[in-house]
């Protein structure tokens, strides 16, 4: 299971008059603890912001699934809350689990359908209770070090 972190930037931003506005961003970074998700949103984020950045905070945050999109039309992150209903075959009684999903859609219509899709597969029934849409700008997933020593 991955472990994901919250990472919010500080940086400057040109605006549209040519003058520097301070922004803050947030990314989910795939990463194994704190201090790899500080250096690898570093890594991600140097590349494209010119002067001075600032890592102002990293929070752990539990994600069960991450639904991401291809779709170009598909732009932002929307967190739901999924209530799966389980049975207890021991005590033969329903249980109902409640989980997160980050999914990756246009609006609020298309991330339901995305989840929709999604669960399909699953054996659980399942409802959406609750979806919000998040400042997630990107999302950064492990890739495994390839360079030989």
């Amino acid at each position: 299971m991955n472990s994901w972190f919250e990472c919010r930037v500080n940086y400057d931003k040109a605006g549209d008059e040519g003058l520097a506005t301070r922004v803050t961003e947030s990314y989910l970074v795939d990463a194994v603890n704190f201090t790899e998700a500080e250096k690898r949103i570093t890594q991600e984020i140097e590349p494209f912001v010119t002067g001075d950045f600032m890592v102002a905070s990293i929070r752990k945050v539990i994600i069960r699934e991450l639904f991401d999109s291809q779709e170009e039309t598909d732009d932002c992150w929307w967190k739901a809350k999924v209530m799966l209903t389980v049975i207890d075959e021991e005590k033969d009684v329903e249980k109902l689990i409640a989980t997160v999903v980050y999914v990756k859609a246009a609006d609020i219509n298309r991330a339901i359908e995305h989840i929709d899709n999604q669960m399909q597969s699953s054996v659980y029934q399942y409802r959406v209770t609750n979806i919000t849409e998040t400042p997630i700008m990107d999302v950064y997933y492990y890739e495994a070090n390839t360079e030989k020593a």
